[in-house]
C-alpha cells in the first residue's frame, strides 16, 4: 500500500490581492514541502480570491494572474502543488494549475460550472469540455486526478469519468460558501463519491468572509472506501497535513455489483515516481464540528471581521437602543474586531424607556466597548418645527416615527464620517423582508451582520453568547423583554408584525423555499396572515434593494442570492 502526504492549505485569500495571496500561498508550500508532503492543494481561484465576479472581465487583471502563478511556480521543488487561478485562451476559464520543480506541469478546466444562487460562472467562465483533455498525474506513484469544486457534485461528472480512467486520488479545490447545515450535505456527498469511484478523496475548501459571502473551510480527506480521514478546522486557516493510504482499488472495482466501468486510459504526466514521506500514518488531524448556534455565530463574526478589514476599517460603530438586535450585533463585533474597536451610541428620545438605555449601558459594560449618549430630542424637535406649517391639519404618525429613525441615522454616519468609523447595521432578516425598518433610517450603515438571521434565532444567538462566556453578557432583561421600536408611547413590534414565532415559518416557506403563498396556505397557516406577509415581503423589495450588504447564511438571503424584480403584479 501506498501512503501519500497531503497537505490542505485551507487559507483566506483577498479578491484581486494578488500579492498578499501569492506570498500566503507561498508559505504555506513552504510548510508543507519541509513537512514531507507529496502534495499540497489550494483553494478554487486562490491566487485571485473567490469569487471575483467582472474583475475577470479586465484583460489585465486577467494577465497579472497568469504572472503570479508563473511566480508561485518558479518557487515549486518537489512537492506537488495544485492552484487556483484563471486560465485564458479563446475564452477564459476557472482552472487549477499543477506545479513541481519550478513549473507548471498541467492544467484543468472546470467542467461543472454553476449557475443558481450566489453563482454566476456561466457569466465568466466556459466548462472545460473542449478546451483541454483529461489527464491523471503520477505523483508519489499515486495516479492523482484534479477537480473543481462543482465538478465532485454530479455523480456522474468528471471524478467519476477519472476514476473510471484510473485515477486513485481526486484533489477537489474549492470555493464552496458557508450556509446553515451544508457541511454536513458535503461531508455525506463526498463519502458516497469516494466510495461510489472507489477513490480517495481531498477536498479544500476556503475560509474567509468576502462581501456577502462568508467561507466556512471544513476541507476534508477520505480514503477510496469513503472513511474519512481528516476534518479541518470551521472558520479558521489552517493547514492540515494527512496521510492518505492508497491501496491498489482494481480488485474492487471488478467486484463491484454495479459493473466493471470501461473508461478509456487518461494520459498521465509523471511528477514523482515514489512518496517522499514516511509510510508511518501520522496522527490523523479530525476537527470537531461546531453545534448549530456556534456555527451560525462563528459564520456571522468571520464575515463581518472580514469585510471591515479587508475594506480598510478598524473600527465601527452601533447604534444601541436595548434591544435584542442592537445588543447581538454588538457581540459579534466584539468577537470579529475586539473590544477596544467597537463604539456603542445610545441616542435616547422622548418615547425612549429607562431599561433601553440602562439596558444598553450595561451591555456595553459587559462587552468593554466605548459608549456615549446623543440624544435626538433636539434634531427631532427642530425637525417638528421646520414641518408644523406643511403638516398643519394631519396627524403625521408614522412619518414622525421615521423622523426619529433618520435623525439617528444621520448621527451614526456623522460618527463615521469624522471617526473613519463602519456603521454596522442592526435589523434582522424577519424585519428586512417585511420592510419593518426606515429607509435612510435605521437601514443606514456599512454592512447588515444580522441581515440574513430571523429574529427567532437571534434571540438563541443570544443565549448562545452567555452560555459560551459562562456569565449574563447580554442582559436577562434584553432577551425577555417585548422587542420594540420605540418610536411611539408603548409601542411593541407586535402591534405592526405577527408574533415572530407566527411570522418567521411563513417567512422561510415564501423566501427561502420559494412556496407561493397559495402552497403555504396549504400547508396549514391562515390564509389571511400568509397573504398579509407574502404582500409585506413583495411591496418592501424597493427597500431592501437599498439597504447595505450583510453575511449570507441561509439558503437563500436578500441581495445576492434571492433576486426578485421589483416590479411585479404576481400574488401567488
Amino acid at each position: 500500500m501506498t501512503v501519500l502526504r497531503v497537505a490542505l492549505a485551507q487559507l483566506n485569500p483577498t479578491v484581486g490581492g494578488l500579492d498578499g495571496n501569492l506570498a500566503m500561498m507561498s508559505d504555506a508550500y513552504e510548510a508543507a514541502e519541509a513537512a514531507g508532503c507529496d502534495i499540497v492543494a489550494f483553494p478554487e481561484l486562490s491566487l485571485i480570491g473567490y469569487p471575483p465576479e467582472d474583475l475577470v472581465l479586465k484583460p489585465g487583471f486577467i494577465e497579472d494572474n497568469l504572472e503570479a502563478l508563473a511566480a508561485f511556480a518558479a518557487r515549486t521543488g518537489r512537492c506537488a502543488a495544485v492552484v487556483g487561478f484563471v486560465d485564458q485562451d479563446r475564452d477564459l476559464y476557472n482552472a487549477a494549475a499543477v506545479c513541481a520543480n519550478g513549473e507548471i506541469l498541467g492544467k484543468f478546466h472546470k467542467r461543472l460550472l454553476p449557475n443558481s444562487t450566489v453563482f454566476d460562472e456561466q457569466r465568466y467562465f466556459t466548462a472545460g469540455y473542449d478546451s483541454d483533455p483529461l489527464e491523471l498525474y503520477l505523483i508519489g506513484g499515486v495516479k492523482v486526478a484534479v477537480s473543481i469544486c462543482e465538478d465532485i457534485w454530479s455523480p456522474v461528472g468528471p471524478v467519476a469519468t477519472q476514476a473510471a480512467a484510473g485515477a486513485e486520488l481526486n484533489i477537489n479545490i474549492n470555493g464552496s460558501p458557508y450556509a446553515v447545515g451544508k457541511g454536513r450535505r458535503r461531508e455525506r456527498m463526498l463519502a458516497t463519491r469516494a466510495a461510489d469511484s472507489h477513490c480517495a478523496i481531498v477536498y479544500v475548501n476556503q475560509v474567509g468572509g468576502q462581501d456577502e459571502l462568508v467561507f466556512d473551510g471544513g476541507s476534508l480527506a477520505f480514503d477510496h472506501e469513503g472513511t474519512l480521514l481528516a476534518r479541518a478546522p470551521q472558520f479558521t486557516e489552517s493547514l492540515t497535513i494527512v496521510d492518505v493510504p492508497v491501496p491498489p482499488v482494481y480488485r474492487k472495482r471488478l467486484l463491484d455489483p454495479r459493473g466493471r466501468v470501461t473508461q478509456a486510459m487518461l494520459p498521465i504526466v509523471e511528477v514523482t515516481t515514489t512518496p517522499a514521506s514516511s509510510p508511518e500514518v501520522s496522527a490523523t488531524p479530525m476537527a470537531e464540528p461546531f453545534d448549530a448556534d456556534r456555527e451560525l455565530y462563528e459564520a456571522l463574526v468571520l464575515g463581518t471581521g472580514d469585510y471591515c478589514r479587508k475594506n480598510g476599517f478598524t473600527d465601527v460603530v452601533i447604534g444601541l437602543s436595548g434591544g435584542i438586535d442592537s445588543t447581538v450585533v454588538a457581540a459579534i463585533a466584539v468577537d470579529a474586531l475586539g473590544a477596544d474597536h467597537v463604539h456603542g451610541v445610545s441616542m435616547p428620545s422622548r418615547y425612549s424607556s429607562d431599561h433601553s438605555r440602562s439596558d444598553a449601558e450595561l451591555l456595553a459594560e459587559n462587552l468593554g466597548i466605548d459608549f456615549r449618549t446623543i440624544s435626538i430630542e433636539p434634531a427631532f424637535s427642530a425637525y417638528l418645527e421646520m414641518l408644523e406649517s406643511s403638516f398643519e391639519g394631519r396627524d403625521p404618525g408614522l412619518t414622525l416615527e421615521n423622523i426619529q429613525s433618520r435623525c439617528r441615522g444621520q448621527l451614526l454616519m456623522a460618527l463615521s464620517n469624522e471617526f473613519g468609523w463602519m456603521v454596522l447595521t442592526t435589523g434582522n432578516k424577519s424585519e428586512v423582508a417585511v420592510g419593518y425598518f426606515t429607509i435612510y433610517g435605521d437601514s443606514v450603515g456599512g454592512y447588515a451582520a444580522i441581515k440574513d438571521v430571523l429574529k427567532t434565532r437571534v434571540y438563541e444567538l443570544c443565549r448562545f453568547v452567555n452560555r459560551r462566556a459562562g456569565r449574563e453578557i447580554i442582559p436577562e432583561n434584553v432577551i425577555t423583554k417585548p422587542p420594540s421600536a420605540e418610536l411611539r408611547p408603548d409601542q411593541r413590534d407586535d402591534d405592526s408584525l405577527p408574533p415572530y414565532e407566527v411570522l418567521d415559518p411563513i417567512l422561510e416557506l415564501y423566501v427561502e423555499d420559494d412556496r407561493t403563498a397559495g402552497e403555504i396556505v396549504e400547508l396549514g397557516h391562515d390564509e389571511d396572515m400568509v397573504r398579509r406577509v407574502t404582500r409585506l415581503v413583495d411591496i418592501a423589495e424597493y427597500k431592501r434593494r437599498q439597504c447595505p450588504p450583510g453575511v449570507r447564511v441561509s439558503r437563500k438571503a436578500f441581495g445576492k442570492d434571492r433576486r426578485m424584480p421589483i416590479t411585479s403584479h404576481y400574488r401567488g
